[in-house]
C-alpha cells in the first residue's frame, strides 16, 4: 500500500512512519503547520524542522498551513489529505496516535470520507515499554517542551534516555502523568534513527520556561553524515508548497 504519514517530526509520527515502512510504502510526510501554538489537533514545538527530518529521511514533505482554530483545522487538515492523495496516489494515511480518541476519531472520519485507510500503529501502546523500544530501535529523541507540573526546565532540550524514562514512570505514578505526554505534558523532536540517512546536529537553540511551561525553541540546525554511512546528496529538495497558489 502506498501510504502517507501525518509528521511533526516529534517521536510518535517519527515511530509511527518507521513502522508503516517495515510493511508498506511510504509516499511523502504530511506536515500541518498551526498558526496556534496550542492547537488541539496538530503538534507545534519546532515544526518548521519538519523539513529537515523529511531530508534526513529522503522522503517528500508535504507541508500545509492552517490556522489552527478549533474545528475548523480539521478542514485544512482535509484537504492537505486530499491533496496528497491526489498528487501521489495514496491508499492510506498513518497516525502516531496513541491514546487521544479526539484527534484519533478525526483523523479516521476525514479519511473515510476520502476512501482512505487510517492507520494507528501505536494506539494503545503501553507508554514506558514503548520509549524503551523507541531507544532499543536506535532512534534519538529531545525534548522540546514541557506543559505541566512537575516538569521542570531541566528537561528542556534533555534526551530521553533510560533514566530519563524510569523518572517518567516515576511521575506517572506520583502525579498520573502520560510518560510519553500523551496528555500534552511534553513534546519532542527525532534527532536520529534508524530511518534517517543524515542526523539532526542542533547549533543554536535558546529555552523559555515560566510556570511548568517551557519551550526549546531550535534556531539553527544542520544535517550531518552519520558515522559510516556514504555521503548523501545534499542538494536533495523535499519541501513542497501546496498551497493554493503555491509552486507543487
Amino acid at each position: 500500500m502506498r501510504l502517507g504519514v501525518l509528521f511533526s517530526g516529534g517521536k510518535d509520527s517519527v515511530f509511527a512512519c518507521y513502522r508503516a515502512m517495515q510493511t508498506d510504502e511510504v509516499a511523502v510526510l504530511i506536515t500541518l503547520v498551526s498558526g496556534n501554538e496550542d492547537s488541539y489537533m496538530f503538534h507545534t514545538p519546532n515544526i518548521s524542522r519538519a523539513g529537515l527530518l523529511a531530508q534526513a529521511m529522503r522522503l517528500p514533505l508535504l507541508s500545509w498551513p492552517t490556522r489552527g482554530v478549533e474545528e475548523e483545522e480539521l478542514a485544512d487538515l482535509r484537504d492537505a489529505l486530499e491533496e496528497a492523495s491526489r498528487r501521489w496516489k495514496l491508499d492510506g494515511v498513518v497516525t502516531g496516535a496513541i491514546e487521544s480518541v479526539y484527534q484519533a476519531s478525526r483523523v479516521q472520519r476525514i479519511c473515510r470520507d476520502l476512501d482512505l485507510w487510517c492507520f494507528n500503529p501505536l494506539w494503545q501502546v503501553h507508554q514506558g515499554d514503548y520509549l524503551r523500544l523507541l531507544l532499543s530501535a536506535g532512534f534519538r529523541v529531545i525534548v522540546t517542551g514541557v506543559f505541566a507540573y512537575p516538569l521542570d526546565r531541566s528537561w528542556l532540550g534533555a534526551e530521553i534516555t533510560e533514566e530519563r524514562i524510569r523518572l517518567l514512570e516515576d511521575l506517572q505514578r506520583r502525579y498520573r502523568i502520560n510518560p510519553a505526554g500523551e496528555g500534552g505534558e511534553l513534546e519532542t523532536l527525532v534527532i536520529d534513527g534508524p530511518t534517517f540517512y543524515q542526523s539532526v546536529e542542533i547549533r543554536h537553540a535558546s529555552t523559555t520556561y515560566h510556570n511548568y511551561r517551557g519551550h526549546y525553541l531550535i534556531e539553527e540546525a544542520a544535517l550531518v553524515d552519520r558515522p559510516g554511512t556514504r555521503d548523501v546528496d545534499h542538494a536533495y529538495q523535499c519541501d513542497i508548497d501546496a498551497r493554493p497558489g503555491g509552486s507543487a
